[in-house]
Order: structure tokens, then C-alpha cells, then sequence
């Protein structure tokens, strides 16, 4: 199995997805991760809010490594977690041990990542919730090597029992 590295920029895919009108179910996320692409360890990236904390233990519990980014709070009170350059630097840390990186985002931000991760022999996959929302510069960084969730919902998806 190889040894593949997954980086998720975790508030921009629960927007994504819920955009969509679906909700995720995390732990079969790590499960199609590793199946579908060879993903050994997984980051979750995520501004850290308190009344959270229960998702951020479920995470944990599914595998996922989870990283908090201090969250600060604009005018009207909505929280900002910004993870940009938490990934990338993670990314870049870890880059001896991973084989492959697998981007989870729709963040155009991540193009610059991509390329040069290209240009290093160390780029596997981008991951977005879909087709419609996803950055044009990611689209275009990752080339042939995109996919998106809204293509996986059946394997991915939430399912009350």
C-alpha cells in the first residue's frame, strides 16, 4: 500500500458539502481515502471553536490527525480559522515522508502547493466537494488529477441509521 498523505482544509469541504444539501460521514471519508488513494495518514485542518470539541474527538477516533488554528472573530461575530498556511507548511514539513500529497480542498489558494509539489515528484491528488465551487486555478493545477466527492456521495455520504 503506499504511503500517501492526505492535508484537508476541513471548513472549506463541510461548506462545500453542505452546499450540496449532503452531509459527510468522516469516518467512511478516511475509509474511501485509504482505499481509493493509498492515503496513510490524514490531516484535518480546522479553526478551533470550543463547542466543537466532540466533532474534533470523533475525528481523532476515525484516524484523522487533527490540526487547530486559532479562530478570531470579525465584526459580526463569525469566526475565522483561516488553515491556508497550516497545510502547506505541514505539507512541506512532512514531505520526506509521504509518497504522495492529496490536497482535500476547493481553495484556489492550494494552486501554488500543487505545482510545486509537480515539480518535486510529491503530488498525488486534489479532492473537492465538486465540480461547481472548485477554484479554476486548482482545476487547472491538478490537471487530470482531480476528483470530487460529489462523485464518490454513495461511498461518502452520511446515512442516519
Amino acid at each position: 500500500m503506499p504511503n500517501n498523505y492526505a492535508f484537508i482544509d476541513g471548513q472549506n469541504i463541510h461548506l462545500g458539502i453542505q452546499a450540496r444539501g449532503w452531509k459527510l460521514d468522516w469516518r467512511r471519508l478516511f475509509v474511501h481515502l485509504q482505499h481509493s488513494y493509498g492515503v496513510r495518514r490524514a490531516y484535518y485542518f480546522v479553526g478551533y471553536i470550543p463547542t466543537n470539541e466532540a466533532l474534533y474527538r470523533s475525528l481523532r477516533s476515525y484516524g484523522y490527525t487533527v490540526i487547530h488554528k486559532e479562530v478570531v472573530y470579525d465584526q459580526t461575530g463569525k469566526a475565522k480559522g483561516n488553515v491556508d498556511a497550516d497545510l502547506v507548511l505541514q505539507a512541506m514539513k512532512d514531505i520526506n515522508e509521504y509518497e504522495k500529497a492529496v490536497l482535500v480542498t476547493s481553495d484556489g489558494d492550494f494552486a501554488v502547493l500543487v505545482e510545486h509539489l509537480k515539480t518535486v515528484g510529491k503530488f498525488g491528488w486534489v479532492i473537492s466537494p465538486g465540480h461547481l465551487g472548485c477554484s479554476v486555478l486548482l482545476k487547472k493545477a491538478a490537471g487530470s488529477r482531480i476528483a470530487f466527492l460529489e462523485d464518490a456521495r454513495k461511498k461518502v455520504e452520511f446515512k442516519k441509521h
